[in-house]
């Protein structure tokens, strides 16, 4: 089924080259199933490219999605045009009264700031409190998961020696959960963080499940009992040269910084990355609509 999204957004044409099946308003009201609404809270700077790599994976499942993105009142995006904000997004007061059936909470370069120290660390706060009650299961990824693992659960990130960037692999710790079905027993993401999570601490938490791990990553892919949150640590939704992109930033704003690991052919960066997670993401983006959204919400939110 496809992925409704507005006429003019800027992801269209890339969405439509690549065949991911999309609508806009007048075809989707003539269909009667009911379409799963998607919030998207979108942190990250650059934001249309956030855009591209959600709307990619949310628009390759059998299930008709509305979409619909939010931004910050508190802190205004400056990689983003005005036009762009002002014609795709809303913000917090203007949905608050709603309910979604889904919510997508993205990453954020801010992971080395203490979170009361982010600008728009109140409104996320009252954002995530919100969505409680409002919404049946929300996707939180990178820092979006670590700000979710210590709001909801009180487990703290820390710094790491040493950036972790790169493809790694991963073992299946739930093997009956729903969000992994069809996986493989080993599966590579991306990971491009400075800071992490214990473990330990999401082990021992009575409320939430461990998933997936890495022996050299950390924590992949956590979720609570209830299925109401998900955090992934790491980024699947990533393109084959994200990694690239940011190392090649990373280098020219003169930073310390290794080569992504395992992610380069002969960990040369002259030569293009190998995609060795797309189809994981894939199922992944799937499995969490299907069996944590659309199986659990009810068909009318009251």
């Amino acid at each position: 089924m496809p992925i409704n999204i507005p006429k003019l957004l800027p992801a269209r044409e890339t969405l439509e080259k690549e065949n991911v099946f999309i609508m806009d308003d007048d075809r989707a009201i003539s269909q009667d199933i009911r379409p799963l609404n998607i919030l998207i809270l979108n942190l990250m700077p650059e934001k249309e490219k956030a855009e591209t790599q959600i709307l990619r994976l949310l628009g390759n499942t059998p299930l008709q999605v509305n979409v619909n993105f939010l931004r910050t009142q508190s802190y205004e995006s400056t990689h983003t045009s005005k036009q762009h904000l002002d014609q795709f997004y809303t913000d917090f007061d203007h949905i608050k009264a709603q309910k979604f059936d889904g919510m997508i909470i993205t990453g954020a370069p801010v992971e080395l700031l203490e979170f009361e120290q982010v600008k728009y660390w109140d409104e996320l706060m009252e954002i995530m409190n919100w969505a409680n009650e409002n919404v049946t299961s929300t996707l939180h990824i990178c820092w979006g998961a670590q700000a979710a693992l210590y709001y909801h659960y009180g487990i703290k990130k820390f710094e790491l020696d040493t950036k972790c960037s790169g493809i790694y692999p991963h073992k299946i710790i739930e093997q009956d959960d729903f969000l992994l079905r069809g996986f493989d027993d080993e599966f590579y993401a991306p990971h491009s963080r400075y800071t992490d999570v214990s473990i330990e601490e999401i082990k021992k938490h009575p409320k939430l499940k461990l998933l997936s791990a890495s022996e050299e990553a950390g924590a992949l892919l956590v979720s609570s009992h209830d299925r109401k949150h998900v955090m992934i640590t790491g980024h699947l939704e990533y393109e084959s040269d994200t990694l690239a992109q940011e190392y090649a930033r990373d280098l020219e704003r003169g930073l310390k910084i290794h080569i992504p690991e395992n992610y380069f052919p002969n960990n040369d960066p002259v030569q293009p990355p190998i995609n060795r997670w797309r189809a994981h993401a894939h199922l992944f983006f799937s499995n969490w609509l299907n069996y944590y959204v659309y199986q659990e919400t009810p068909f009318a939110w009251r």
